[in-house]
C-alpha cells in the first residue's frame, strides 16, 4: 500500500468515526486523539487482514470492529429516540433532531446520576433513565411555553 493509498484509507476511517460521533457521541466529536488513534488502529487491521487474504469486505469489517469498539453508551441516542417517541405530536420532524441536540446539554445532569455501560440499554435502570430524561425535557418545554 503506498503512502496515498495509506492516506485516502486513513481519511475514510476517520470521517465513518467522526459521522457516527457527530451523531451518537459529540461528547468525543472534538477529540482528534481519540479519532486519529481509533482510526490509525482501523487502518493497521485493515491492512493486516488484506495482507492475511481476506476479502476487501471481511477486512471491512474487522476493520469496523476496531474502529467502533468498546464505544461508551450513547446518550445522544438515548435522547433523540425519547424525542421522537415522547414528543413527536409536539415538535415537527423535520426538527426532531435539532431538538434533541438542544436537550442534550439539559439533561446531562440526569445522565451523571446513572452508571452508564455500553450495554446499559440491557440494564434494570434503563427504564429509570428514560422516564427521568423525558420529565426532564417536558419540564423543560412547559418551563419554555411560560417564558413565550
Amino acid at each position: 500500500m503506498n503512502a496515498t493509498t495509506q492516506k485516502q484509507d486513513l481519511s475514510y476511517f476517520q470521517l465513518r468515526l467522526q459521522e457516527l460521533l457527530n451523531q451518537s457521541y459529540p461528547e468525543l466529536a472534538k477529540d482528534t486523539l481519540f479519532i486519529t488513534a481509533r482510526s490509525e488502529s482501523a487502518l493497521e487491521a485493515y491492512t493486516n487482514a488484506i495482507t492475511s487474504k481476506y476479502t476487501h469486505l471481511e477486512a471491512s469489517h474487522i476493520a469496523n470492529e476496531v474502529l467502533f469498539s468498546n464505544l461508551p453508551f450513547s446518550k445522544m441516542d438515548l435522547i433523540f429516540n425519547i424525542v421522537c417517541e415522547e414528543f413527536n405530536r409536539d415538535i415537527k420532524d423535520e426538527e426532531l433532531r435539532g431538538f434533541a441536540e438542544k436537550m442534550y446539554p439539559v439533561t446531562l445532569p440526569v445522565f451523571n446520576q446513572y452508571q452508564l455501560d455500553k450495554d446499559f440499554e440491557d440494564n434494570e435502570m434503563y427504564d429509570a433513565l428514560y422516564t427521568e430524561l423525558t420529565g426532564t425535557i417536558q419540564l423543560w418545554l412547559d418551563e419554555s411555553l411560560l417564558i413565550k
